[in-house]
């Protein structure tokens, strides 16, 4: 069986891995965060209305302004 996470977009930068991925199961799109130097891993779900693009390259933003970013493992990742 496939994962129900389709990868749609990637970047990386400075040990910042950005990915924008797609939940076929809920059919929604997520912007998952991995730091390589601390450790730190967060998923944030595109809200309703914005752009996911706008989500994927202002990660940090999105997350300080959603009330609880989602833990990597729980996108199942």
């Amino acid at each position: 069986m496939s994962s129900p996470l389709r990868e749609l977009d990637h970047r990386s930068t400075d040990g910042i891995d950005v990915t924008m991925l797609w939940d076929q199961l809920e059919d929604r799109v997520l912007v998952s965060v991995s730091d390589a130097k601390t450790g730190e891993a967060f998923t944030v779900p595109v809200p309703a209305g914005r752009r996911a693009y706008d989500v994927f390259h202002h990660p940090y933003a999105y997350a300080a302004a959603t009330s609880e970013p989602r833990d990597l493992m729980a996108a199942g990742s």
